[in-house]
């Protein structure tokens, strides 16, 4: 979240991969909100778009250990996860808690798992907390990925596996939603297609990402961020009832 500032090194920054990640969420929600649904522009946008939530939970984790202040991380997260609550229903029609509400169930995690390891309660906690995402995007998936990236920090192999098992992990809980719709080929083939976002997640981070935040407008950069998420789903929303 608030990583120290050193000299810029090849490779992307943390910036410049958020940005992307941020690029593709917008591509998946267009496609969610906008645009036909079982068309090959769907599709491509949806698979796409994958990339982001487990990045966004490596970048989690990665705040978690580098940020100034804990607490105040976890109020941002909580006040925009409120701020977005409402544009998130009227972009994608549902009730469920959005994206950020997610992250923020992933940071309590972290919480958890860094101050009450010895602790009795820490495992009770846990499961009360992958309940609660039940309620919200990416749920389950997004703070088991993010419990990965906690248990493996600083073990690139187990990075690795990670990523991996995530990917195998996403492919499946995707198939067996496709195999309702379609022969099971078919549905192995989205299914495969699904993942493919996790993969380049994993392969973004694990091989060109510089381990640095841009030294180009950081502030800018930290709240557009959390900006963003709101802004976008509010003018999809706008732009749905118009067409």
């Amino acid at each position: 979240e608030e990583i120290m500032s050193t000299t810029e090194k090849p490779g992307l920054t943390r910036d410049a991969i958020k940005y992307l990640a941020i690029f593709t969420m917008l591509l998946n929600h267009i496609a969610n909100v906008l645009l036909p649904e079982n068309t090959i522009l769907w599709e491509a946008f949806i698979d796409i778009g994958y990339f982001t939530a487990i990045t966004m939970c490596y970048f989690l984790v990665e705040g978690f250990y580098y940020t100034h202040s804990r607490r105040k991380y976890g109020e941002r997260l909580l006040i925009f996860a409120g701020i977005s609550q409402v544009p998130y229903m009227m972009a994608f029609g549902n009730s469920q808690l959005n994206m950020i509400f997610t992250l923020f169930i992933c940071f309590m995690i972290l919480v958890v798992q860094e101050r009450m390891m010895a602790s009795k309660w820490r495992i009770p906690l846990l499961i009360l907390l992958l309940l609660l995402s039940i309620c919200s995007d990416w749920a389950i998936l997004a703070p088991v990925f993010t419990i990965w990236f906690h248990e493996g920090w600083g073990n690139r192999k187990r990075m690795i596996t990670a990523y991996g098992v995530g990917a195998i992990l996403f492919a499946l809980f995707n198939y067996s939603s496709y195999v309702e719709k379609m022969a099971a080929g078919p549905a192995m083939i989205h299914a495969l297609l699904s993942a493919l976002g996790i993969v380049a997640s994993g392969i973004i981070i694990l091989c060109f990402y510089n381990g640095k935040k841009s030294e180009k407008a950081p502030k800018f950069s930290k709240w557009f961020f959390y900006v963003f998420y709101p802004a976008h789903l509010l003018v999809l929303s706008i732009v749905r009832v118009i067409i």
